[in-house]
């Protein structure tokens, strides 16, 4: 368990800011006035109160399995790949937000696109390629993806058209175990 080196840090704040922008400092600065950081272990990050993550310098990094909210993982690239299990931290703080209709839930659930047949609103000025994070009807977070269009062109595409591609959802829970 180590901190972020800088090139690192640039990487998975460039891939967080996708969803939440300048938000990211409220990650960091909490109101709760407790003290939070990003962990690096096994090449994934972990989102920690210092305060356990103090607890847990006390044991041996091999027998140490995880901690905190894991992020998202380094690829071997170096890439960052976002997980599932940040999506309550990402849901509070996105710019850019889908609801999708009852009939689409199941649909995106099992990991595919979400078709512009299966949204109910989009935030107003969306860019296209932006992240978003997916809501129900009863704005339960679902999962997160990107805007494959802009608000304007999805709102005048046919109705068969991508307008979410898909990245993480709460399915995957269930595939991958």
């Amino acid at each position: 368990m180590r901190p972020l080196t800088d090139e690192e840090t640039l990487t998975f704040f460039k891939k967080l800011s996708k969803y939440i922008g300048k938000n990211i400092q409220y990650l960091l600065k909490r109101p709760d006035d407790e003290k939070w950081c990003f962990r690096l272990h096994k090449d994934r990050v972990y989102y920690i109160s210092e305060k356990m993550m103090l607890m847990a310098s006390n044991f041996e990094r091999k027998k140490v399995l995880s901690m905190g909210t894991k992020f998202g993982k380094f690829t071997h690239s170096g890439k960052f790949h976002l997980h599932v299990t940040c999506l309550d931290y990402i849901a509070q703080f996105s710019l850019y937000k889908v609801w999708l209709k009852p009939s689409a839930e199941m649909t995106f659930l099992y990991g595919n696109h979400v078709y512009k047949a299966g949204l109910q609103k989009m935030t107003e000025n969306t860019p296209q390629y932006a992240g978003v994070v997916i809501f129900n009807q009863h704005d339960t977070p679902l999962g997160f993806g990107i805007s494959a269009q802009t608000t304007a062109y999805t709102q005048e595409s046919e109705e068969t058209a991508i307008a979410v591609l898909h990245q993480a959802d709460l399915g995957e829970y269930l595939r991958d175990e």
